[in-house]
């Protein structure tokens, strides 16, 4: 686990600013969190440089681009083939379907996001891919009928305290 960053209220003003705002100017920025640009720069440069920026990106619709069908998917592997897990995280990073995968604690132990175009793009998704992988012993899978939250924004004052 990298080490903790310590933010005073300006950075995390800053960074508050950048979740809802990603293209905002600089001279904008430093208006918004009270600092001249200068300084303003320089800590948004400090906040990439030590990785409490990870990166810049466009947030895109999955249904202004056909993608219809969100599932979440849940996979259990053979733990006795020690080979299966190294092979499937690989494919993952592969599987362009895949927006997020997660180790996790209980009875499964992959949950993969899959956004897809309609349910037979899902079917062969897990056909195709999913199944083949060697060591995949169970897939459960759940289709999200209504999305009620959708977010990217980290609650900065909460987490930082």
């Amino acid at each position: 686990m990298s080490k903790r960053i310590r933010l005073d209220k300006i950075d995390r003003r800053i960074l508050e600013v950048l979740q809802q705002h990603g293209r905002i100017s600089n001279v904008e920025l430093a208006k918004r969190v009270a600092l001249s640009p200068s300084p303003c720069l320089r800590r948004l440069q400090r906040l990439e440089e030590t990785g409490v920026i990870d990166h810049y990106t466009a947030i895109l619709s999955p249904e202004k681009l056909g993608f219809g069908l969100l599932a979440f998917v849940n996979v259990s592997l053979d733990k006795r083939a020690e080979s299966s897990t190294d092979s499937f995280k690989q494919a993952v990073r592969e599987w362009p379907e895949v927006t997020e995968c997660h180790s996790m604690t209980g009875e499964m132990d992959y949950l993969l996001r899959v956004m897809v175009t309609d349910l037979q793009h899902f079917s062969r998704f897990v056909m195709d891919k999913v199944l083949k992988q060697p060591g995949v012993l169970d897939v459960k899978s759940s289709f999200a009928l209504e999305g009620v939250k959708r977010t990217t924004i980290l609650p900065v004052d909460e987490a930082l305290d």
